[in-house]
């Protein structure tokens, strides 16, 4: 039985989607909810399963091409077996140069799946010169990236020919082979994610008069804390190991409670106030840079903020996110601590009016009661949009965040 291969259904603030990538050729048999398609948004990568076992026979939107909420994607045949290679016939028949046939050929120069097509674009490979794996000598994706690896070969004793263009070799083996004195390039088009997140930086720019004011807290008191209670910490929750996020999701909560402008947003021109703590954090990706939402996390311990954060990390990695994963925040942290940066302005992240940046644990020399102490010092950024919050405001927010980390009683206490 034939069953249309449908895109799932988006929510309303995404639009459309592109196909990223198709992971099953034309006659290949398939098993139930087996990975068929990639579709990607400008949030997420949604995947397209299998509905049952059977053979994939028809696909109606290639890689690249635009689709919209359950449209059709190709045709799937449920419970069919894949298609038999074709017979070997014991001489080639002669082919006229317009002739075509219903199965690749096999060797280099095969049929290539839509994979295989965009791997090749992309890597600058010559589907021609790759020699298919695949059934019926189908070219896969892995064979063309096996290809754009390989070392260039070793010329043969004959005559010199002249040398390939540079723009030539560059297309056929980035990074292979380049002469001295050459500049390549390599252009390839954004994905989603990344022009989604480039229109959105502009736009929180353009829009918002945003801000940045700084602070620096003093580590020492939540590393001491955390070194004395982590072992039993994981211990008693199942393994979640104690980090630092989870203090500065719980101190900004709390802080964001104390100063309701900085956890509200402008909508045209009302201001509207949100009753509920959803907390963003930003987690950077091979495909660029993901906010998933810890929601109402006022009312989470820190074990089940730790815990949401490592889910959400996994999933990041795995590129398994949901879309109502991140949809909404209030309010939004970035570490860019963890790759080694001292000092940053975040941007905003719309319609949200302010970001808190975390930086790198340094140790620095402080003047404590007349005395020079080496202490772990880390500074603090806020950007603010200051139509909403005022810079007294936004300073006694950040000012706020640093009390209660350098003393965590204060966030027990509600003090």
């Amino acid at each position: 039985m034939s069953t249309e291969i449908k895109a799932p259904q988006f929510p309303e603030s995404v639009a459309d989607g592109t196909v990223a990538t198709w992971h099953k050729a034309v006659g290949e048999a398939v098993s139930r909810d087996e990975l068929l398609v990639d579709i990607e948004t400008d949030k997420v990568v949604l995947e397209v399963v299998a509905p049952a076992d059977g053979v994939l026979t028809a696909i109606h939107k290639d890689v690249g091409e635009t689709v919209l909420s359950e449209e059709v994607l190709g045709i799937f045949e449920a419970g069919a077996a894949a298609s038999a290679p074709a017979p070997v016939a014991a001489e080639p028949a002669p082919t006229t140069p317009d002739a075509t046939t219903a199965e690749a050929p096999a060797g280099p120069g095969g049929a290539a799946s839509p994979a295989a097509r965009k791997a090749a674009s992309e890597l600058g490979v010559e589907l021609a010169q790759v020699r298919g794996s695949g059934r019926d000598g189908r070219i896969t994706k892995e064979d063309v990236e096996k290809a754009a690896a390989a070392p260039a070969p070793a010329p043969a004793a004959a005559p010199a020919a002249p040398a390939a263009p540079a723009s030539e070799t560059l297309q056929r083996l980035p990074g292979v082979g380049q002469a001295e004195g050459e500049r390549p390039e390599r252009r390839v088009p954004m994905t989603r994610l990344r022009a989604s997140i480039a229109r959105r930086l502009v736009e929180a720019q353009q829009t918002a008069a945003m801000l940045t004011t700084f602070n620096e807290v003093n580590m020492q008191p939540i590393m001491d804390l955390r070194a004395r209670y982590k072992d039993e910490f994981e211990k008693a929750h199942n393994g979640t190991r104690l980090g630092f996020m989870s203090f500065f999701v719980r101190a900004a909560t709390e802080a964001l409670k104390r100063f309701p402008a900085v956890n509200g947003s402008i909508d045209g021109n009302d201001i509207v106030y949100h009753g509920y703590y959803d907390v963003g954090v930003a987690v950077g990706t091979d495909r660029g840079l993901v906010v998933p939402i810890i929601r109402d996390a006022d009312g989470l311990s820190l074990a089940q903020i730790e815990e949401s954060i490592r889910d959400y990390g996994l999933k990041a990695r795995d590129g398994k996110l949901a879309l109502e994963d991140m949809a909404g925040g209030t309010f939004t942290i970035s570490n860019g601590g963890v790759f080694g940066s001292l000092m940053s302005t975040p941007i905003l992240n719309p319609p949200q009016t302010a970001i808190l940046g975390m930086h790198k644990i340094q140790d620095r020399p402080m003047a404590v009661n007349g005395q020079v102490v080496i202490q772990p010092m880390m500074y603090l950024a806020l950007s603010y949009d200051h139509r909403l919050i005022d810079g007294s405001e936004a300073v006694r927010f950040l000012v706020t965040i640093k009390d209660l980390l350098e003393e965590p009683a204060r966030m027990l206490l509600d003090i």
